[in-house]
């Protein structure tokens, strides 16, 4: 079996982050300070925020930093629900059951009592643990605001850091509590350097042109690029990669649920769309604008008119703005299809 490359090559340590040097150098700063604030780490999706997460606690706690830290993604409770929570094993004692039915809870009651029990847990051979929240553009106001108190009531033992690439979602009062630092993608420069050093361990034979073609469509996306490039060496084992190779990968990458929710908007069903939007947004893990990244390349490689396609990719537009400052990203999309009906 293959390993997954963005997996394998994921950083493990603060100096193995490209790019995003003053967040990073931020953070070496307060681990050398031993005196942390709780964290919010904000920009697009894949920019190194989780990885900085992790690799902050490995440097504080050490290979056994697991102890320390625990991990919760925000948009695993708010979109998948109860359903997400009997899969968790970490949860089963405190809902007391394995059948989502059976829980009489609502999430949002849920996730406050996982979070203030994990919180009151005290740390293991540390001055304070600490607790990530990834996607936190996910939690629901009433979540938000217990969160906060949360934060307030364990400060001295408990610390929180929170990713989200939707700043905008986050309360005021949650903002308030935690410094805040940017990431953003890498350059071109450093992708590519990053690419040339996977393709020599690999044993890859890729042309200048291929790189380059690579850093192209990544578009500074580390995690695009890596999975981009395993994809073509899968394809064309043994043989060199050009950017026709690289071009013909990024084909592959498409979800097949996000060529059917297109074929289902112009085709005017929209029981089929919102089954696919269930679909990508549930079973494949992506958020709203991961979807709309992919459906946009679906409609600029369909061959529809010319005048259809740009009416289309500017509806794309105006919810690619909405989703930036929406509550709800299944809503948001389940309009965009149905402007697609009009």
């Amino acid at each position: 079996m293959r390993d997954l490359w963005t997996v394998k090559y994921r950083p493990k340590s603060l100096e193995e982050i490209m790019g995003n040097e003053q967040s990073i150098d931020m953070v070496k700063k307060l681990i050398k300070s031993n005196n942390m604030p709780h964290l919010i780490f904000h920009g697009p999706e894949n920019t190194g925020k989780s990885s900085t997460a992790f690799a902050l606690a490995r440097e504080m706690y050490g290979d056994d930093y697991e102890r320390n830290l625990a991990y919760f993604n925000a948009s695993d409770f708010f979109e998948q629900g109860k359903n997400y929570l009997v899969r968790d094993k970490r949860f089963t004692r405190i809902i007391g059951t394995d059948d989502p039915k059976k829980i009489d809870k609502s999430v949002i009651y849920v996730f406050k009592d996982i979070i203030n029990e994990y919180a009151g847990m005290g740390p293991v051979d540390a001055d304070f643990k600490i607790i990530f929240i990834d996607n936190a553009e996910s939690l629901k106001s009433d979540s938000q605001h217990a969160l906060r108190r949360i934060m307030e009531k364990y400060t001295a033992t408990c610390r929180f850091i929170l990713s989200t690439s939707q700043p905008s979602k986050l309360i005021n009062p949650l903002r308030s509590r935690g410094l805040q630092l940017f990431f953003t993608h890498v350059s071109d420069d450093k992708l590519a350097k990053f690419i040339s050093s996977i393709v020599e361990k690999e044993g890859i034979i890729i042309n200048t042109d291929g790189i380059d073609a690579l850093v192209y469509h990544a578009k500074g996306n580390v995690a695009r690029a890596v999975n981009t490039l395993q994809i073509a060496s899968i394809q064309n084992e043994n043989k060199e990669i050009g950017p026709q190779q690289i071009y013909d990968s990024t084909l592959r990458e498409q979800s097949e649920n996000v060529i059917k929710l297109f074929e289902a908007m112009i085709s005017k069903n929209p029981l089929e769309a919102r089954k696919y939007i269930d679909n990508l947004i549930l079973e494949e893990g992506l958020s709203g604008r991961e979807i709309i990244l992919l459906l946009h390349k679906v409609v600029i490689g369909s061959s529809e008119p010319d005048d259809i396609v740009a009416k289309w990719i500017n509806k794309i537009a105006d919810t690619d703005f909405y989703l930036t400052e929406s509550a709800n990203e299944r809503i948001q999309l389940q309009s965009l299809a149905a402007m697609f009906f009009k």
